[in-house]
C-alpha cells in the first residue's frame, strides 16, 4: 500500500542546542575554578561563593530548558540572563578593587556569552543584539570606565552571538524551504500514481461508454455525453489540478513544520500580489470547470495571475460568452477557449463554429433592449478597464477576444474610496 508523508520535521538547529548545553555546564565549572585559583584576591568570599552555588544550581536545574526552542521560553531566557547580569554587577563587590581595575574576569566569566547565545539561538540575530547589548552595559558598569579589554570582549561576545543568530534565521529559512520541496515532491509522486490507476481504469471506462452511447443512439446518446464530459473534467483534474495542494510552515521545537491548508475562494496564484497591491489568484483555475467534450480549453504551462476581481470579471464574461455559444449557435456547437498570458495584459479568446452572426444583428438586439453582450461581456471588461472585440463572419462562427490589462483593478472599490 503506498503511503505518503503528510508532515515532515527536520532540524539544523538542535546540535547549537545540545552544543550549548555543554557549554553551559563546562563554563560553569571553568567560573568556579577561577574563584579556587584566585580564592586569595577576593575580598568577601562567602558572596562569591553563594553565587556560585545559586549558579551551579540554576545551570543543572535549567538542563532540560536549553535542549530546543519550545523548552526556552521567554520567561527562562530573562532569569537566566539576569542571572549572568547579577554576577556582572556583583563582581567589584566580592573582589579586590584592584582586581576589577586590572581587567580581571567577572564571577560567571564566559558563562555570561552561553546566555546570549541561548538569546541568539532561540530569537535570531535581533535578540543577540539586545542581550549583548545588556551585558556591556553591565561590564562598563562593573569595570566603571571604558578600556580596551572591556571593549573587546564585549564586542567579542556581541559580533559572535549576532553572527550565530544570523545563521539561526537562515537555517530556519533553508529549513522551510526544503521540507516545503520535500512535501510537494511527495505529493507529486502521489498524484502521479493516482492518475496512472485513473488512466487504466476509469478515464477508459468513460470513453467506451461515450463511444457506445453514441453508437448506439437515443437515450444512450446522452449517457455517452454525459460520460464524454465527465471523462474531460476528470482528464484535467488529473494532469493539473482544479485546486492546487497548498502548503504552510511554521517552527516546532525540532524544526519546521510542513501542514496542508486550505485554499481561499479564489485560489491565489504563485506570485501573491499583483502590481497594484491587490490579491491575485490563478485565471487558470478559475477557467478549468468550463472544459468538457464540447469546450476546448487551451492555457499556458505556468500560472496566470491576476487581480482576483479582474479574473472573477473575466471568467464570468467567458461564461456569457459560452452561454451565447449554447444560444445561438446549438446545442452541438463546439467551443475553443484560448488563454495567453502576455507581459502586460492577458487576453483570453473564444471561438465557436456556429453560424456567425449576420452583420448589424448586435445593434438591433441592443436597440431591442437585449443586452447580453453589451453587459454581460464589455461592460463587464469596461468595469475593470479591459476591451471586449467580437468578430464574427457568417457562416464561419464568432470569436471573442478579451484583454485585461495587468494594472486591472477594481473599479468602483477606488472609485468608492476616493470619496
Amino acid at each position: 500500500m503506498a503511503r505518503r508523508e503528510k508532515v515532515m520535521r527536520m532540524s539544523v538547529e538542535q546540535p547549537l542546542w545540545r552544543a550549548l548545553t555543554a557549554y553551559r555546564v563546562l563554563t560553569m565549572l571553568y567560573a568556579i575554578g577561577l574563584f579556587v585559583a584566585a580564592y586569595s584576591a577576593f575580598a568577601r568570599p562567602w558572596l562569591a561563593i553563594g553565587y556560585y552555588a545559586l549558579l551551579a544550581a540554576w545551570t543543572l536545574a535549567t538542563v532540560p530548558k536549553v535542549s530546543g526552542a519550545a523548552s526556552c521560553t521567554k520567561r527562562f531566557l530573562a532569569v537566566d540572563l539576569g542571572v549572568a547580569l547579577t554576577g556582572i554587577l556583583l563582581t567589584p563587590v566580592a573582589v579586590e578593587h584592584w582586581r576589577v581595575v586590572e581587567g580581571g574576569p567577572t564571577l560567571p566569566s564566559i558563562w555570561t556569552a552561553g546566555s546570549v547565545l541561548a538569546f541568539a539561538i532561540k530569537g535570531g540575530w535581533r535578540w543577540a543584539a539586545f542581550a549583548s547589548l545588556l551585558v556591556g552595559v553591565a561590564n562598563v558598569v562593573q569595570r566603571g570606565a571604558f578600556s580596551r579589554d572591556t571593549v573587546h570582549n564585549v564586542l567579542l561576545v556581541c559580533i559572535a552571538s549576532i553572527a550565530i543568530g544570523y545563521v539561526v534565521e537562515v537555517a530556519r529559512a533553508s529549513e522551510r524551504t526544503l521540507a516545503r520541496a520535500l512535501e510537494i515532491e511527495a505529493a507529486t509522486r502521489e498524484r502521479e500514481r493516482l492518475a496512472r490507476d485513473i488512466h487504466d481504469s476509469v478515464l477508459q471506462v468513460l470513453a467506451m461508454v461515450q463511444r457506445r452511447g453514441t453508437a448506439i443512439g437515443g437515450e444512450a446518446a446522452e449517457l455517452g455525453r454525459m460520460a464524454g464530459e465527465q471523462e474531460v473534467a476528470l482528464r484535467t483534474l488529473v494532469a493539473g489540478g482544479l485546486i492546487p495542494t497548498s502548503y504552510a510552515s511554521e517552527d516546532v521545537s525540532q524544526g519546521a513544520v510542513v501542514r496542508l491548508v486550505e485554499e481561499p475562494d479564489a485560489p491565489e496564484a504563485p506570485g501573491g500580489d499583483d502590481a497594484t497591491g491587490a490579491a491575485s489568484c490563478d485565471l487558470r483555475l478559475l477557467l478549468a470547470p468550463f472544459a468538457g467534450s464540447q469546450v476546448t480549453l487551451s492555457e499556458p504551462g505556468a500560472a496566470v495571475p491576476l487581480a482576483a476581481r479582474a479574473a472573477r470579471e473575466l471568467t464570468a464574461a467567458v461564461g456569457a460568452a459560452l452561454d451565447n455559444v449554447r444560444k445561438h449557435a446549438g446545442a452541438d456547437a463546439r467551443a475553443w477557449i484560448l488563454v495567453e498570458d502576455e507581459p502586460d495584459a492577458v487576453v483570453v479568446t473564444v471561438r465557436d463554429d456556429g453560424p456567425g452572426i449576420p452583420e448589424g444583428r448586435l445593434a438591433q438586439a441592443e436597440g431591442e433592449g437585449r443586452l447580453g453582450v453589451a453587459l454581460s461581456i464589455r461592460g463587464r471588461l469596461r468595469d475593470i478597464g479591459g476591451t471586449a472585440e467580437l468578430i464574427s463572419v457568417p457562416g464561419q462562427g464568432t470569436e471573442v477576444e478579451l484583454r485585461v490589462p495587468r494594472t486591472a483593478r477594481d473599479a468602483r472599490g477606488k472609485a468608492e474610496s476616493e470619496r
